[in-house]
């Protein structure tokens, strides 16, 4: 089964951006994989609370980012 796990900074992806994510997503493993792959494929769409996450051990926070959450 084809898997895509993609993770964001709590309130900066929209509902209609994550729709389109799962989508864009499943395309491509049909596209890759062959039709047979849709009803196979999982996309998992993730909010992290902000600082719950880091990289290079550094945390990371919407603001050390340059980003603000939506209103």
């Amino acid at each position: 089964m084809p898997f895509a796990n993609f993770k964001f900074p709590e309130g900066v992806v929209d509902a209609a951006s994550k729709e389109e994510i799962i989508h864009r997503t499943t395309a491509m493993f049909v596209e890759f994989f062959g039709e047979q792959a849709r009803p196979y494929s999982m996309v998992l769409v993730e909010e992290v609370a902000d600082g719950g996450w880091g990289r290079a051990d550094e945390t990371l926070t919407l603001a050390r980012m340059g980003l603000t959450k939506p209103e």
